[in-house]
């Protein structure tokens, strides 16, 4: 691989255009990906227990991407310093954390996709059993995805973060992050390790989320009839599948086109100079839009769940104590209708019904 590279430019300017790209993209997705997401918490905490509409997913998608985000600052810092002070064990958590982020999100996004299509196609089937099986799939998927995230930081190798030996030891500053030397791997095990997370980290995600699209869409196409005696509540389905799609599509498709790509660059297999250089130049551009979720995540929420953009559209009244109303009927009644007041989320006796 040396000599490959001696052999085409310098990466000195590789590497400037490299730090460069990531501080300017990560310092514009910090402040809305933060406020975002929190403001999202804040939120779904409230609705997490009274709405069965894959809540619990967009809470766990909305905490993999704060993840992310508290990351951000110490990487802004990096790439505009060109050195990393706090020492390896932070460097390696946060290489790992980006790695989480990018498959939970996937993850997550696929079971809002698949929980947002199943209650359309078949809305009578989820009840409280199926409401604790959901918090079941968020726990093993965290497990899953932590477990299968760990090769990226164990690839590395540690003695690149303090300006240790090889090609580093001429650097007067720790390096961190993707400029961390790789540990030597040999290439059918390095090809195994790509296929496999090609395989379960985007290409089975990605035919599920297509999937869950098209038979949401189709069930437009039908006449309404059982639990959605109208079109409203499909087309809010829709409406959310397609953002998933649309997240998944613009932020997570380029990165996992570039990244065997990559992985070709490195492993010294193509001639081509300016190929080289391309993929090389494009590949961080790919991975700042798969950083790009955390940020697009809350706008998906608020445009398309009901629940986001009620809770932020009424007013706060004193002591933080935040009133939702809705209309119920009167179960047993004569059909007439009734106004419930519950603080919050909270219901039972709490509750008060008044009729008009």
């Amino acid at each position: 691989m040396d000599v490959a590279n001696r052999s085409c430019k310098s990466s000195e300017d590789f590497q400037v255009y490299q730090h460069q790209v990531y501080a300017v993209v990560y310092s514009v997705i910090l402040a809305p990906g933060l406020l975002g997401n929190v403001l999202a918490l804040w939120v779904f905490k409230v609705y997490v227990r009274e709405t069965k509409k894959a809540v619990v997913f967009m809470m766990n998608l909305a905490v993999a991407d704060l993840m992310q985000v508290l990351s951000l600052p110490l990487r802004i810092y990096y790439y505009l310093n060109n050195t990393w002070p706090f020492g390896h064990a932070l460097c390696m958590i946060c290489f790992y954390l980006k790695y989480v982020n990018m498959y939970a999100s996937i993850f997550f996004l696929v079971c809002v996709s698949v929980r947002r299509c199943e209650l359309v196609m078949r809305p009578l089937r989820y009840n409280s059993s199926r409401r604790k099986g959901d918090l079941a799939v968020c726990a093993l998927g965290w497990l899953l995805v932590c477990l299968c995230c760990l090769p990226f930081p164990l690839l590395r190798n540690p003695a690149g973060g303090g300006g240790g030996s090889g090609s580093n030891s001429s650097r007067l500053a720790p390096v961190c992050f993707s400029e961390l030397p790789m540990r030597d791997v040999s290439v059918p095990a390095a090809w195994a390790l790509l296929i496999l997370a090609e395989l379960l980290g985007f290409v089975i995600p990605l035919v599920l989320v297509l999937a869950c699209t098209c038979l949401t869409a189709g069930s437009l196409r039908e006449p309404a009839a059982g639990a959605f005696p109208d079109r409203g509540e499909k087309q809010r389905a829709l409406r959310m599948v397609l953002s998933c799609a649309t997240v998944f599509l613009l932020c997570f498709v380029p990165y996992h086109v570039t990244m065997p790509l990559d992985f070709l660059v490195k492993a010294d297999a193509l001639d081509s100079c300016a190929l080289r250089d391309l993929i090389r130049r494009c590949h961080p551009v790919t991975l700042c839009l798969a950083s790009l979720n955390c940020s697009l995540d809350p706008l998906m929420y608020y445009f398309t769940t009901e629940e986001f953009w009620r809770r932020l559209s009424k007013p706060e009244i004193p002591e933080s104590m935040t009133f939702s109303r809705r209309w119920s009927c009167i179960s047993g009644g004569s059909g007439h209708r009734g106004l419930e007041l519950s603080l919050g989320a909270v219901e039972g006796p709490a509750s008060q019904q008044l009729k008009p």
